[in-house]
């Protein structure tokens, strides 16, 4: 990961520059949009179609392609390659009229009966304005991904109320726990409990993957969020999810710690704290102090934004940049519970 973050880096910068003026002055996304309706995609099943896309960075080897088909074929599926799912400009996989052609032609093609990011990186907020969000509306099916498709399923969900899903792409870690939970959501159709494992290993007690409770309590809402990055270029675009009675979910990596807070201070200024109704942290990896700056913690940093609040928080949750992930419905009505580290969802996020 660390090879794709500087490009990355210098891109959200960038972004975050253009929108960081608009956020306190943009009405909230479910009133501009017109676009509150709940949309949830057909469940997924062995023998249906999935196709595959690169909306944001290139890959630059074959073999994680190959092993993104296999995946799928081994999970039931027979899987379509977008047209230019191998190409390249820079560091972007193809042209953003590429990028966004192939997504475009994926919901439109009724073929197609889900759709997955090959991978994240960089990309995905530059394409934002070239998708044909009547056609997706019309057209409903799985979008899976996490990291920079974060900005897809915001913007998505914002524009057309469409739940799609913060999970694994083509090239991911396929372990037993990552399946399991992409199976249970998606092509089971459960409405599942998403809750840690314990595993103590060969420890006396737990020592990876622990909650740790901000605030305790429950709390009921529409899950919004993603990667915290990729969340904060859209403050103040029509793209920006509604906050308001909202479960925000963030994750990140490769940050500073100084970079985390400055970018929660951004979602406070924009007012996206203001209504929530609970947070949920995943895993922040590799996400550390810099050169020349106090010590502050991770843990100080949640304190000092989500105590505050006096809304159930918790941290700690596996998702994010994890080899095992949940598979979190981006959209849905979920209630966690910030005492037992749990994220319920309220009805099955897929039909059929």
């Amino acid at each position: 990961m660390s090879s794709t973050r500087p490009p990355r880096r210098q891109f959200l910068q960038t972004a975050a520059l253009g929108t960081a003026g608009l956020a306190l002055a943009t009405p909230s996304v479910a009133s501009s949009s017109g676009s509150s309706t709940l949309l949830r995609p057909k469940r997924l099943k062995a023998g249906d179609t999935i196709g595959l896309i690169s909306p944001a960075q290139a890959r630059y080897e074959s073999t994680p392609f190959a092993i993104a088909n296999e995946n799928l074929q081994a999970l039931g599926f027979k899987v379509k390659e977008g047209k230019w799912l191998r190409a390249r400009h820079g560091y972007f996989a193809g042209t953003d009229q590429q990028r966004a052609e192939d997504l475009n032609a994926m919901f439109a093609d009724k073929s197609v009966d889900g759709i997955m990011a090959m991978s994240g990186g960089a990309g995905a907020t530059r394409i934002l304005h070239l998708l044909d969000y009547d056609n997706i509306r019309r057209n409903p099916k799985a979008l899976v991904g996490f990291s920079d498709i974060t900005a897809l399923h915001n913007a998505i969900q914002a524009r057309t109320g469409l739940v799609t899903f913060s999970g694994p792409m083509g090239a991911s870690d396929w372990n037993p726990f990552t399946l399991n939970h992409f199976k249970r959501v998606l092509i089971d159709g459960e409405a599942a409990v998403l809750k840690n494992i314990p595993d103590k290993d060969d420890q006396l007690t737990q020592v990876k993957d622990r909650i740790l409770t901000i605030r305790g309590g429950r709390a009921r809402g529409r899950l919004v969020g993603g990667n915290l990055s990729v969340l904060n270029t859209l403050l103040g675009t029509p793209c920006q999810p509604d906050f308001r009675g909202a479960i925000l979910a963030i994750e990140d990596v490769d940050e500073y710690i100084h970079r985390v807070d400055r970018m929660l201070g951004h979602l406070r200024l924009a007012g996206a704290f203001d209504k929530l109704a609970g947070v949920v942290i995943g895993n922040f990896t590799d996400c550390k102090p810099g050169e020349g700056y106090g010590r502050l913690a991770l843990e100080d940093v949640f304190d000092d934004y989500f105590k505050p609040l006096n809304i159930p928080a918790f941290s700690g949750s596996q998702f994010g940049h994890v080899k095992k992930k949940f598979t979190l419905p981006i959209g849905l009505d979920v209630e966690i519970d910030a005492d037992a580290g749990t994220i319920a969802m309220l009805q099955p996020a897929v039909i059929g």
